[in-house]
């Protein structure tokens, strides 16, 4: 795939880059996939109590249930919040429930992304646009540390 013309304002990261950000990013990710499910048992406990085409129940719980929406929206709108900070970094929430994160990225002069989840502890893996998460691949380690930086290009190469 060939660069866009327009990646100047695109932020493009190195591993070394991705991984200085991501005690920010862990944090904004550990929230969200906290949250995530969080909302998705609320959401099945609100199917529950009240069943499709049937919005309202008894007396008694039409207080509590509305309080209970109210919250699930209000988490729903916090979860838009973290989305928009990550967006704002110029990363790619793949995947909310695990946690999955993709960094622009450019590597040997084409456009590819760093891939992180949650539980890994540094940026290691990269892949091709299209291929997502199936076709991840460890970070080359040509560096005279170690570390994937060597055949990476940012936007200023």
């Amino acid at each position: 795939m060939a660069v866009p013309k327009s990646r100047s304002k695109k932020k493009y990261y190195t591993a070394r880059e991705a991984n200085a950000t991501l005690p920010l990013v862990r944090a904004i990710v550990r929230d969200i996939t906290d949250l995530a499910r969080d909302l998705q048992d609320r959401h099945e406990r609100l199917s529950r109590v009240t069943p499709p085409g049937r919005q309202t129940i008894g007396e008694p719980w039409a207080e509590e249930l509305r309080h209970m929406r109210e919250d699930f929206e209000r988490d729903r709108q916090r979860m838009q919040t973290f989305e928009e900070e990550l967006r704002n970094l110029g990363v790619e929430l793949k995947d909310f429930k695990i946690g999955l994160i993709d960094f622009p990225c450019l590597m040997n002069n084409r456009e590819v992304c760093l891939c992180w989840k949650l539980d890994e502890p540094e940026v290691a893996f990269w892949h091709e646009v299209e291929a997502g998460f199936a076709g991840r691949q460890r970070l080359p380690a040509n560096g005279a540390d170690g570390k994937p930086e060597a055949r990476l290009m940012t936007s200023d190469n």
